[in-house]
């Protein structure tokens, strides 16, 4: 079967259906899934269309709804040619592309246009779109929400770029008010500036003097005004990339008390830790910092229990020159990781020896996700009536990270050597073979996934 065709059925011996793995033949229609049958439910006559995968696991396609593009105006850092090949790669059937690193940045609904306008006929899967508040803003957030973003983010932080200035108090209680109502949600960079108490002048080359900038109470302080607003408003609020498992207990209270409240945490959250981060190592950095393996374990603890709701890539690449590898110096290099290539494998080598399940996966990499953007409808679960997204791949198989198989435009990221478990063989979009083996269609099929008006937004 060519690449870019139109896959008319899946047969696999193990077919992720609800809780369980089975033979199943997936018949497709019209880019959605159409029946799921028994392994012998297709007659002979349908059976020549069949592309049969053997035993490889089929599933939803992972929905990672955390990805940095940085496209327009920093393309020299990703881009939406190289980030959705490099998704494609990896079984990620849907991106929601962050509001920053772009120039401009999502923030207006002009920007909104222009971006939409950079992403066409460059995306190997389905795109979505995040708007972002920044201060002064508010009166675009409406508009951008008719438009169809997914929803907002903030920083409660500097966010590393200036063209994205964080938020006040202030400008919160602003956005807050214009959200009411709409069905949208705002997505919160949970660190806050606190008075440091510990020595500012260690070597900037050990990771632990970059760890000890970025404590846990910083992420305590800004979940502490994230569960404030989502109590007093009732607008639905989601923390990004949880690093530290200090504020679960309360994020846990805050829902009990009524909070519509989710939150994710990331894969170099559960994959790595500080003890193992070598001095000069600024692949490694991001922010929020990645702590220790005690706090890690509880990070896995709290996933188990539902506590954290969905995993990501946080998918942050820079140019080789902005991490500082030259010099090692933490203080000074970009924070961020590129992961979204390996965001499954990267789960799956850690999760299943915790005793996840597949099911697990599906919920937390895919079916989570697609809920908090507003695609729950269409994306995220294998079922009649949702769009034909598949990963087809062996979890059981083992590779290695070499810069030869990385398609993230650039090949900088911690994971370089990291034999992991779980191979994606290949990659379905709305019933069209995009990727395969190490290749890809010849030209992007994917669309833009503009998100319909909500609930109770007849007012707007």
């Amino acid at each position: 079967m060519e690449l870019g065709s139109t896959v008319r059925a899946v047969r696999s011996q193990r077919v992720l259906v609800g809780e369980e793995v089975k033979p199943a033949v997936i018949v497709i229609k019209d880019g959605k899934i159409c029946q799921i049958l028994s392994d012998r439910g297709l007659s002979a006559a349908d059976a020549c269309e069949v592309l049969d995968v053997g035993d490889s696991v089929v599933m939803p396609g992972v929905v990672d709804c955390h990805v940095h593009v940085n496209e327009p105006g920093r393309t020299s850092w990703e881009g939406f040619w190289t980030a959705t090949r490099a998704a494609a790669a990896g079984g990620v059937t849907t991106i929601v592309d962050m509001p920053l690193n772009s120039i401009p940045p999502t923030t207006t609904l002009g920007n909104f246009n222009e971006k939409q306008q950079e992403a066409t006929g460059q995306c190997f899967v389905d795109t979505a779109f995040w708007g972002g508040v920044i201060p002064g803003n508010e009166l675009e957030l409406r508009p951008m929400i008719q438009a169809g973003v997914a929803g907002f983010k903030c920083f409660l932080i500097h966010s590393g770029v200036d063209e994205f200035p964080h938020v006040t108090d202030s400008d919160l209680h602003s956005a807050m008010k214009q959200l009411q109502g709409t069905g949208s949600v705002l997505l919160f960079h949970a660190e806050r500036e606190v008075q440091q108490t510990s020595e500012e002048n260690g070597d900037p080359c050990q990771y632990s003097t970059f760890l000890q900038s970025r404590p846990d109470v910083m992420e305590v302080e800004a979940i502490q005004t994230v569960t404030e607003l989502c109590l007093q408003y009732q607008v639905r609020c989601h923390i990004v990339h949880l690093s530290s498992a200090k504020p679960l207990k309360l994020i846990q209270e805050a829902r009990q008390a009524g909070a519509p409240l989710t939150v994710e945490t990331t894969h170099h959250y559960l994959s790595l830790c500080a003890e193992n981060i070598p001095s000069g190592a600024t692949q490694f950095k991001c922010c929020p910092p990645i702590r220790g393996s005690i706090n890690q374990e509880q990070l896995w603890s709290a996933l188990k229990a539902g506590q954290i709701d969905m995993v990501v890539s946080d998918h942050s690449p820079c140019t080789p020159d902005l991490k500082k590898l030259e010099s090692g110096d933490f203080t000074q290099a970009w924070g961020g990781i590129s992961s979204l290539q390996f965001g499954l494998p990267l789960f799956w080598t850690s999760a299943s020896k915790r005793g996840f399940q597949l099911s697990d996966v599906v919920r937390l990499l895919s079916q989570k996700t697609a809920q908090l953007c507003s695609l729950d409808h269409q994306k995220g679960s294998l079922a009649p009536g949702y769009d034909a997204d598949l990963v087809i791949w062996d979890p059981e198989r083992e590779f290695k990270i070499e810069e030869a198989n990385v398609h993230h435009k650039n090949k900088v990221t911690p994971y370089l050597g990291v034999a992991l478990q779980g191979v994606v063989c290949s990659t379905i979009v709305r019933g069209r073979l995009v990727y395969r083996e190490g290749s890809f269609c010849p030209e992007p099929l994917g669309k833009h996934l503009l998100i319909p008006q909500r609930r109770n937004q007849a007012q707007l």
